[in-house]
């Protein structure tokens, strides 16, 4: 069944192409009597398809296709995204460029949802609150899908929105903060190296795996984790409408979609498809979801290419002589 908006769509493209070919008929055939017939016939068909692709996004703003905007904050989470190698897959987008979708479906005519799709054990708590903060602001119902994993700054981001979701089977919560370091002097001291402090400041080179590790030290950097970790709490709770007490309870745990749910981590659990029916009974009309993706130059693109067929062809290397011993991987 066509709807009054895609015949509108239609029109516009149509109408679009026609004046292109006839543009292009008058300037590259009818006026220059010089011109082959044949370049003449190349250009007006050059002018035919630019006519329509300007057409097509016109149409697409004017009368848009969609009514919800689909965001992914896929892998971990940090500022630039990065973008793999050789020995793992290739990241997701940044945070800045996933801010950027944010906004951009926010300012979009047809976006009258968003839903962020979350499969991330999470990564720096900055980027991460950033990635929340956008979601808070969207002007509009936001729903949130966990599919994999939804954990540690994921679940950070899941508290920004409106509902959150997830499989029977996904790993949710991870609700803490974890900071770590080496202790490198027992090596240095055998392969013969020293530190030497050059600093201004007690506290300036507290963690330097190459010294010991004072008591003081521990508890100036245990204090700035107890802060953060205080922080994501209050976020949880607030957001989920939980008890502060509740959240701590939990003690940075990962649960089950099912359990999760019980506990009212999740609020509901139901595939991609009950998702889109319940953005469907928000709205009060059909769901049609376009994807958001990072506007990437075409050098960025063929490097992500690029990064993607080696990765795929390292995996199936590894594979080959490793076998498949990696059945069950949990990471966070």
């Amino acid at each position: 069944m066509v709807d009054a908006d895609s015949l509108v769509r239609l029109g516009l493209v149509l109408l679009g192409t026609l004046v292109a070919v006839v543009a292009g008929a008058l300037v590259f055939v009818v006026f220059p009597a010089t011109l082959t017939d044949l370049l003449g016939v190349l250009f007006v068909l050059v002018a035919a398809l630019a006519g329509a692709r300007i057409a097509s996004n016109v149409a697409g703003s004017l009368v848009p296709s969609h009514n919800v905007a689909e965001v992914a904050v896929e892998g971990p989470i940090t500022r630039d995204g990065g973008g793999g190698g050789i020995a793992s897959p290739p990241t997701s987008p940044g945070a800045d460029d996933i801010v950027e979708q944010i906004e951009r479906a926010d300012d979009d005519h047809g976006a009258d949802a968003l839903l962020l799709k979350l499969n991330t054990p999470g990564g720096q708590i900055v980027p991460s609150e950033d990635i929340r903060l956008a979601a808070e602001s969207f002007d509009g119902p936001t729903v949130a899908y966990a599919t994999d994993v939804c954990a540690s700054g994921g679940y950070d981001i899941a508290a920004g929105c409106d509902e959150l979701w997830a499989r029977e089977g996904s790993i949710v919560g991870s609700i803490g903060v974890i900071g770590s370091r080496v202790n490198a002097k027992e090596l240095a001291d055998r392969v013969g190296l020293s530190y030497e402090r050059l600093a201004a400041g007690e506290y300036k080179d507290a963690g330097t795996p190459l010294k010991e590790f004072e008591e003081d030290e521990r508890e100036y950097l245990q204090g700035l984790i107890d802060d953060y970790y205080d922080q994501f709490v209050e976020t949880v709770a607030e957001g989920r409408e939980l008890d502060e007490a509740e959240v701590r309870e939990t003690e940075a745990r990962v649960f089950l979609g099912a359990e999760a749910n019980e506990m009212g981590l999740v609020d509901d659990i139901g595939t991609r498809e009950d998702v889109e029916g319940r953005l469907q009974s928000q709205l009060g009309e059909p769901v049609t979801v376009a994807e958001f993706e990072p506007q990437r130059g075409l050098r960025s693109k063929l490097r992500g290419g690029a990064q993607a067929v080696a990765f795929s062809l390292g995996a199936g290397l590894t594979s080959a002589f490793q076998g498949d011993v990696d059945g069950l991987s949990f990471r966070q």
